[in-house]
């Protein structure tokens, strides 16, 4: 038989999970020379792009753009799309074996950590990663409650996700009515009756984990106004050193502008966002079985035996009245049938981007990128190289012979294999139909695109 990547025998690669590290290991196969491959991708959803369409801000329309080169490679004869098909119900690790040599996991960090505090779980407490996916229309979350007839919102957590979930709360209908914001995030947010957003930082404003852009923004509220403490503006003495030595741009510009609001004067606007920097959750109050406060204690940075520094807790308490808690402190991966797992870092167990056993040994065949290979960091535009990185460790591995022998390798006989597990898949073109409905209901509207947020409604379009 003719070598794996030729003509006569392509490369035969699975990818599980559509979102931007998905797609980056298509644009990287791709620009492999002499490499004949086949991609199918598969997605439990029948929308593909991840995160970047349930997981961008959708007043974050620029970031979006991003899709348009994902859809290049989508367009190759090598490609193939297969949405509403779930690895673990439809398809199984044996399966793939059996028609791939190669599979590549890029399913992301779904879940959000814990913090880890007394009332975690009452009724008023939630994940931003609900929220998120409930204002951005992802099917498994559109019929989500979220009281927001409370005055006071806590979000916990000061990355962008956090940042994403006060600006949503924060801002008006008019300035969220052009974006592609789910409709019945729309009209839940018109009627809220939120007046304070609390954003809490258990460290200091350098070690903030926002980017520059997303905390500028928060200046720029049509009818919001941002609160700093000054105390809480102050640089310690162990942040400034640090940031002399490492003179990094981000950081430095995070600082001038969190100083600059701790500054400004408060113009009085109906709603008041708040970011506080060194305190930490210690409790959720409970009154009838809900949220009804906010326990947080005040941190020291202190440096620890190793150089780094650290949140220390005070005896300094304050409490915050609120019924809806939102927690944004990190995410983790689904572990998934079959696929070697680390637990404490929640991410398929990897070497670089190869899975490997408990004992360390690679798992010939399989291969993970993006937030399930790395955890959760960076932005769009960091799974490029982090995909990259994989792909070149599975080129390595073609030319070694490390793949799975596929006793039936063709492209036909998986597509059989697929339809009799999942009649209901969703190809590109037939997404494509999906996209070209949804964006001109968005035009009748003034608006990107008017999101469909049933998978039913999705796939009477894409058989339409």
């Amino acid at each position: 038989m003719s070598a794996v990547g030729t003509s006569e025998n392509p490369l035969r690669v699975a990818i599980i999970g559509s979102g931007p590290s998905g797609f980056y290991t298509v644009s990287n196969l791709l620009k492999q020379s002499d490499l004949v491959v086949e991609m199918d991708m598969f997605d439990r959803l029948p929308t593909p792009y991840g995160l970047v369409r349930a997981g961008v801000a959708p007043d974050h329309q620029k970031d979006k753009s991003v899709t348009r080169a994902y859809e290049k490679s989508a367009a190759n004869p090598g490609f193939r799309f297969f949405g509403n098909v779930e690895y673990g119900t439809h398809i199984h690790l044996e399966d793939l074996k059996q028609h791939y040599h190669q599979v590549m996991f890029t399913t992301g960090s779904p879940f959000d950590r814990n913090l880890g505090v007394t009332g975690e779980d009452l009724a008023g407490s939630h994940s931003a990663t609900e929220f998120v996916a409930w204002y951005n229309g992802h099917p498994d979350f559109a019929d989500r409650q979220f009281d927001l007839s409370q005055e006071n919102v806590v979000v916990v957590g000061i990355g962008n996700v956090a940042m994403d979930v006060a600006r949503i709360l924060c801002k008006t209908v008019d300035e969220l009515k052009v974006t592609d914001i789910a409709d019945h995030a729309l009209e839940a947010l018109s009627q809220s009756k939120v007046k304070n957003v609390y954003i809490l930082g258990r460290r200091g404003p350098a070690q903030a984990a926002f980017t520059p852009p997303e905390i500028k923004e928060m200046g720029e509220f049509a009818e919001a106004d941002v609160n700093i403490l000054p105390g809480e503006a102050v640089i310690d003495e162990h942040s400034q050193n640090q940031m002399d030595a490492d003179n990094d741009k981000n950081v430095l510009k995070n600082v001038e502008t969190i100083q600059s609001y701790a500054a400004r004067p408060n113009a009085g606007k109906p709603r008041q966002l708040h970011i506080r920097f060194l305190v930490s959750p210690t409790e959720l109050i409970e009154e009838a079985g809900a949220v009804s406060a906010l326990k947080l204690v005040q941190n020291d940075l202190l440096m620890d035996d190793r150089g780094q520094l650290k949140p220390v807790a005070t005896d300094r308490e304050e409490v915050i009245p609120t019924g809806l808690v939102f927690r944004s402190v990190g995410y983790r991966g689904q572990p998934l049938p079959d696929v070697p797992f680390n637990e404490s870092w929640g991410t398929i167990a990897n070497e670089g981007g190869r899975a490997v056993d408990a004992s360390g040994q690679q798992v010939v065949g399989l291969y993970t990128a993006g937030w399930i290979k790395r955890g959760p960091s960076g932005v769009i535009g960091t799974n490029k190289t982090c995909a990259q990185e994989t792909v070149g460790l599975m080129m390595e591995d073609l030319q070694a012979g490390r793949l799975f022998e596929p006793a039936d390798p063709g492209a036909d006989s998986a597509l059989e294999l697929i339809r009799s597990r999942q009649p209901d898949f969703v190809s590109f073109a037939d997404w494509k139909k999906i996209d070209e409905a949804e964006v001109a209901e968005g035009a009748r509207q003034s608006r990107p695109r008017v999101k469909m947020t049933q998978v039913t409604d999705m796939l009477d379009v894409a058989r339409s």
